[in-house]
């Protein structure tokens, strides 16, 4: 043993491995009352922070005016998309150019060897590939073409707000019942997207009357015809809520509905938007975001923020009311720190320049063909930065407003999944041999919402078709466990098995 001069070593000496004798001064009864009351409070801190929810968010909503829905709207927008790619971008590496891709300054120019290359990647095997310079930017642009052509849309909202604007009240009865035919139609039909549902006309004392009944014209209808059966993931949007009270009384009419028509308590489900400054802060300086949300009891699921509106709100005059506009980010920060950890999913808002040349027709000059080209492109860039700099700063879903927005809400968040799948296969490898270590010694991990957060990415990544289940093997993990979608979950099997 070594000692300091000058520092008298006071503890006593033990010998033959003994363990020296511990004294407490804390009476057990005491500390177990003391213990327990915090126990209670952190019990209540976890179900109001449970942590991210690791079901399916989609990756974006597509707002249609409910006048325009039918049954096969979002084929018909698949289809739309997927022309607007391969015309503008025939091959990945002119989109790679466009987009500036990592490695795109080394890809070829000429068609022939563009083909060559193309030709080549095809032929190798995925981990081969990944060698090649090229990999990224052929994986997105493939991934891009598979994903327009199986599931193009992943949510799509029915619009009675914005999309539809203020109409007569014979016609706004006559179109809810149409759309709500027309749901019906695409459940028969497996036309609907993952994700559907409707948003209303706001609580406003202006509209609310209106949003109710349409909101009653559209669910009497719908269920009737279904017998009461709802499509999947069915959700009603409320637009510009400013006050708790708003929310709590749709929750009312929820029930209404609900007992009226035979659903179980509890079936349907709401969204907020964000889209006023008194959203993200209220008379006396507070953030009601939290507020809002407890008033819906349970039933909100997300909250959209509205880019136009919120701007408008602020004072931004139309011209510089984009998504790029330093109001946004602030709001954007104010609602993850005030609904972080809750399970709320979050939705930024969309892009409103549409990449769609100024040119129609088919018998166009080399010039206007060029001028098409070169609009699109650059709408297409304005999107595609728009869409990271939200998955950037955490928020993983946003909107789209035309079909050919879709190819670059597809190219951004597959370049962000894909630019970052070996960083996060570290740390989650990392992590879950650490929960090993943790589990096998006996310790009390208490970190799984973490595990959560970075399990969460490869879930995100795996739902909007960015990587396989098999790319997430290299995390340590098992399908068995991926298909838990649940870190906690993970953590008690490996528990079990120790």
């Amino acid at each position: 043993m070594t000692f300091r001069l000058g520092a008298p070593d006071n503890r006593k000496l033990t010998t033959n491995n003994q363990i020296p004798t511990m004294k407490l001064s804390l009476p057990e009864s005491d500390k177990a009352a003391l213990l327990d009351e915090l126990g209670t409070a952190n019990i209540q801190f976890q179900k109001t922070y449970p942590g991210d929810r690791p079901d399916r968010q989609p990756v974006h909503t597509v707002y249609g005016g409910a006048n325009l829905f039918k049954a096969d709207t979002c084929v018909k927008i698949g289809d739309i998309a997927l022309q607007n790619l391969l015309t503008y971008a025939p091959n990945f590496v002119e989109l790679a150019r466009v987009l500036q891709f990592k490695n795109h300054e080394h890809l070829p120019h000429l068609e022939a060897d563009i083909a060559a290359l193309t030709a080549k990647l095809d032929a190798m095997s995925p981990e081969d590939r990944k060698q090649e310079p090229a990999w990224l930017a052929y994986s997105v642009y493939n991934k891009i073409v598979a994903k327009l052509k199986c599931e193009a849309v992943e949510d799509f909202r029915i619009d009675f707000e914005d999309g539809f604007g203020n109409r007569p009240d014979a016609e706004e009865d006559e179109t809810a019942v149409r759309a709500a035919q027309e749901v019906v139609k695409g459940m028969t039909q497996g036309t609907l997207s993952p994700f559907i549902g409707i948003r209303i006309k706001p609580f406003t004392e202006d509209l609310k009357a209106r949003g109710v009944r349409t909101l009653d014209i559209f669910l009497t209808t719908l269920l009737a015809e279904t017998g009461g059966k709802l499509p999947a993931n069915f959700v009603v949007m409320l637009p510009k809520v400013t006050i708790p009270e708003q929310m709590t009384t749709l929750v009312r009419l929820f029930e209404l509905l609900e007992q009226a028509n035979g659903l179980a308590p509890g079936t349907l489900k709401m969204e907020t938007m964000v889209e006023a400054t008194q959203i993200i802060m209220d008379e006396e300086g507070r953030n009601p975001l939290m507020r809002i949300i407890r008033a819906s009891e349970g039933r909100c699921i997300a909250a959209h923020f509205g880019t136009y509106d919120y701007t408008a709100s602020c004072g931004i005059t139309a011209k510089y009311q984009t998504m790029g506009h330093p109001v946004n980010d602030f709001a954007h920060h104010m609602t993850k720190v005030a609904l972080g950890s809750t399970g709320i999913w979050l939705s930024d808002g969309a892009t409103n320049v549409m990449p769609i040349g100024p040119h129609r027709g088919d018998n166009l000059t080399f010039a206007q063909l060029r001028e098409n080209r070169e609009s699109v492109h650059n709408a297409w860039r304005q999107a595609y930065d728009h869409t990271t700099h939200s998955l950037i700063n955490g928020f993983y879903q946003g909107w789209d407003l035309n079909p050919a927005q879709l190819p670059m809400r597809y190219a951004a968040t597959y370049n962000f999944f894909l630019s970052s799948y070996d960083d996060a296969v570290f740390r989650l490898k990392t992590f879950v041999e650490r929960a090993a270590i943790s589990t096998l010694t006996g310790d009390i991990f208490d970190d799984a919402a973490t595990g959560q957060g970075l399990l969460n990415f490869f879930l995100k990544a795996l739902n909007c078709g960015a990587i396989s289940e098999e790319e997430i093997l290299a995390t340590g993990l098992t399908l068995e466990e991926v298909q838990t979608r649940s870190f906690f979950r993970i953590l008690e099997g490996r528990r079990a098995k120790a």
